[in-house]
């Protein structure tokens, strides 16, 4: 296994797949069936065109440089260019608030949209995570639910790059692989589209990184080889093969060993692996 940061300060949920992080802000907008999930106007393509250029000039250098980030396994990429152009659901674990950034530097030149949680939308980062193609998740509305799925169904029909972070949700600095949510697999099998595998896992930070920048690890990206449904399977079996798949891959990119989560999500509850024995005081 890889550096462990072991992080004690986050309160991380009994449910694998909730949130923690607390959104201060709210500027009242509704994701409903009305709410535009993928943007058109030429106004939203227009900005969305010029922080793409500021994330090519400034921020993915200074990602980099910030996050101590490395990136492995670009030849993947190169070499599935002429497939990827075709369409592709990438997945990885979700560590850091910013880690889509990382996906962003190590995919281009291709554009990812990436499906977030709502209340990052109608936060004090809004803008900025639509502006890179975060297309919010609504709940509680069918019809929202509805508009939502033919976004992404219209996504993927026009041969765009899909990012899912199949846990659910961002535990910071979490080392193990929570287990996978349905949605990334059920798309790709749907529509027998390559799924993309991807895994961060932490070097140790030295002391200027963590007294100046507060940061408990550098980061390191690695992608995968693209996985595909076995159509040998019974179409029935395709989903659940390519999710177990999908988590084995991303555990192994990772560097972790013996992860203690089951590959799917069935209402998976926190497993604490913070004991005496790693020298952090087990969790309650």
């Amino acid at each position: 296994m890889s550096f462990d940061p072991k992080p004690t300060k986050y309160p991380f949920p009994m449910d694998t797949a909730a949130h923690y992080l607390v959104v201060k802000k709210n500027d009242g907008t509704i994701f409903d069936a009305k709410y535009p999930y993928l943007d058109k106007s030429k106004s939203f393509k227009f900005k969305r065109f010029l922080v793409r250029i500021l994330l090519i000039l400034i921020v993915f250098p200074m990602n980099r440089i910030k996050m101590g980030l490395r990136i492995k396994g670009k030849k993947n990429i190169r070499k599935n260019k002429k497939l990827f152009k075709q369409g592709v659901i990438s997945c990885s674990n979700h560590i850091n608030m910013w880690d889509y950034i990382g996906v962003m530097s190590a995919i281009k030149p291709f554009k990812p949209y990436t499906i977030v949680w709502a209340p990052n939308v109608s936060g004090e980062s809004g803008k900025l995570v639509r502006l890179v193609n975060g297309i919010p998740i609504p709940e509680g509305d069918l019809s929202a639910s509805y508009a939502f799925n033919k976004a992404i169904v219209e996504l993927l029909k026009n041969k765009k790059w899909l990012h899912v972070y199949p846990e659910g949700s961002m535990w910071e600095y979490y080392a193990q692989i929570r287990p996978f949510k349905k949605g990334a697999a059920h798309f790709a099998a749907k529509y027998d589209l390559p799924v993309l595998p991807m895994g961060y896992s932490y070097r140790e930070a030295g002391w200027l990184r963590k007294k100046v920048f507060h940061q408990p690890a550098k980061l390191t990206l690695s992608i995968g080889e693209p996985l595909f449904i076995n159509k040998d399977l019974p179409s029935e079996e395709q989903e659940t093969d390519l999710i177990i798949r999908m988590h084995k891959a991303v555990c192994e990119l990772a560097k972790v060993e013996n992860n203690l989560y089951e590959p799917i999500y069935n209402n998976s509850k926190r497993i604490d692996y913070y004991t005496t024995e790693y020298g952090v005081e087990k969790r309650g």
